[in-house]
């Protein structure tokens, strides 16, 4: 009898330690290649930065994670797909993605009706957390961007006359537009014109064109970095001479280099500045930068932010449980990541500060944090 029950008791030693082992899967789904993969590149320097620190650290719960990475080539409907394959095959116990508001849209519904918490590190439309409360978010939402950056144009720039050109298939476009409108109007000033296009369109002259007539002082563009570049570019030869303005979108390297001098003066609002003085904030820009050589923009910290926010959900809650796992993520108050202390609201979405990038001899330069 003795020797039974030793033997029982080794046996669950053994599975405990079984289970202590056993690695923490986490899915993570973006544009690494196609038309946005400098979002998806960016995000997933940030992600696995963060895996690494975690499990140099011992990991969460005395157990390794792993970062699980489906590339959504940009694609509609790609997403979706993704978060099908993370959650059935690999079975993880949360989803970082996306940083497009439309993808992200994609696997809201998928995440929610698993109960798998989904947690985007940077899609700004107010409609994604409306999803259910499996949905989360570790950035602002587009109606404070909006603000920031009318705000900004009238208080800062003083500009009266604001034109707008708007990606009519995107989400995150039309709402950012409608933000910005509402408050630019409500400071005083005119909204002069609006043109639309659709996101994989190139050439923009006609819309520029018909803009250029109604003599904005400023051309807000709540698009992504590649639009952002090439509207710079034809506005210049078209001789339309307002101020480029843009949201979160215009956050990538790759900006610079479609634009090129173009784009001097052009401002945009985003979730991080590696000028930070915070301690936190600069530990991550050295270590980022040690490993990369270049300096982290906003969705390398968001995302980076976004695994963190996982990890210490999960040692909070004791299990990877999902119903626990959401249930620890919608009480995170006060989390100290490098893009500032995140705390969730009742909407899950985090109440945060926004920078202010411009665009000077080539360069990127921050001029100013905007408090929530």
């Amino acid at each position: 009898m003795v020797i039974r029950l030793s033997f029982a008791l080794l046996l669950g030693v053994l599975a405990m330690c079984g289970r202590a082992a056993e690695t923490i899967k986490i899915g993570f789904f973006m544009s690494v290649t196609g038309r946005d993969a400098s979002f998806g590149e960016a995000s997933l320097r940030g992600a696995r930065l963060a895996i690494d620190e975690l499990n140099a650290a011992g990991g969460v719960l005395g157990r390794p994670l792993a970062l699980v990475v489906e590339d959504n080539r940009s694609v509609a409907g790609e997403s979706a797909t993704a978060a099908k394959k993370l959650l059935a095959r690999d079975r993880v116990v949360a989803l970082i993605g996306e940083c497009s508001s439309a993808r992200t849209l994609e696997a809201v519904p998928i995440a929610q009706a698993a109960g798998v918490p989904l947690i985007t590190p940077a899609a700004t439309n107010p409609k994604v957390t409306q999803g259910g409360d499996a949905i989360f978010r570790v950035c602002f939402i587009d109606s404070f961007q909006g603000e920031v950056l009318a705000s900004y144009a009238r208080r800062r720039l003083g500009v009266q006359r604001a034109a707008l050109l708007i990606d009519s298939g995107s989400p995150y476009s039309v709402d950012l537009a409608e933000f910005f409108a509402k408050t630019f109007v409500a400071l005083g000033g005119e909204v002069v014109g609006t043109q639309r296009y659709t996101g994989a369109d190139t050439d923009f002259r006609a819309q520029l064109t018909a803009l250029r007539g109604t003599r904005p002082d400023v051309l807000f563009l709540p698009g992504y970095y590649v639009a952002a570049g090439l509207v710079a570019r034809q506005a210049v030869e078209l001789g339309l001479t307002a101020k480029l303005l843009g949201g979160d979108g215009f956050e990538a390297p790759q900006l610079l280099e479609i634009g090129g001098d173009a784009l001097e003066g052009a401002c945009y609002v985003t979730h991080f500045a590696a000028e930070n003085a915070d301690v936190t904030s600069r530990r991550f820009v050295e270590a980022f930068r040690a490993r990369h050589g270049v300096v982290p923009n906003g969705l390398s910290a968001l995302t980076y932010d976004a695994v963190k926010l996982v990890a210490d959900a999960i040692a909070r809650a004791g299990t990877t449980e999902k119903a626990a796992l959401r249930r620890s993520l919608a009480s995170t108050r006060d989390f100290p990541g490098v893009t500032g202390r995140t705390t969730l609201n009742a909407s899950r979405d985090a109440d945060k500060d926004a920078a202010i990038i411009s665009v000077r001899q080539g360069r990127l330069v921050f001029v100013e944090t905007v408090k929530r």
